[in-house]
């Protein structure tokens, strides 16, 4: 068999940068590619393996700590917050593939929780304002009532704004 490849690899034995895959396969566990090649110059055999580099999206914690991006783990918290509300599995799914995908476009690998935590706010505040106000409650990580109370005052303000606007005749 020969394989059309792009990666010339140097010669354990004479040095020489040229070579032809002879053989090529995957490893049992399916994580990496198992290739014999053969040395133009020398003709002796040596073997390589090929793998992703995966590196992982991390997510930058209020402490400053970081940890490897868990969609699971989001999606836990939402499923916390949207216990007995009218959201579906559906929309939650697509909640989370937001912020994984916000995660992926980051240039640097990584978010802050507070990036994340905001963006899940926002779509939650779209659907469901209880759900929005437990998950907000967990991760704002209010001290006490008076500030779960303010966050509800202004919830319930921009609603009524919201809908004084909606309810306002026109003027042509």
């Amino acid at each position: 068999m020969n394989f059309a490849r792009s990666v010339t690899m140097k010669c354990p034995f004479c040095g020489f940068i040229n070579d032809k895959v002879v053989d090529s396969r995957e490893t049992k566990e399916g994580e990496s590619i198992r290739r014999r090649r053969e040395c133009m110059k020398c003709e002796k055999r040596f073997t390589t393996y090929e793998r992703i580099d995966e590196i992982p999206y991390m997510v930058v914690k209020k402490d400053g700590r970081r940890e490897k991006f868990d969609r699971q783990k989001l999606l836990t918290g939402l499923l916390k917050a949207c216990e007995k509300r009218p959201i579906s599995m559906g929309k939650l799914e697509q909640i989370v593939n937001e912020a994984e995908t916000y995660v992926i476009d980051s240039p640097d690998r990584e978010r802050t929780t507070s990036e994340i935590g905001e963006l899940i706010m926002d779509r939650l505040k779209q659907h469901d304002t209880v759900a929005y106000i437990r998950f907000a409650s967990v991760y704002r990580d209010f001290k006490d009532v008076r500030e779960f109370g303010a966050e509800l005052e202004q919830l319930m303000s921009k609603e009524a704004k919201a809908a004084k606007s909606k309810s306002a005749p026109k003027h042509q």
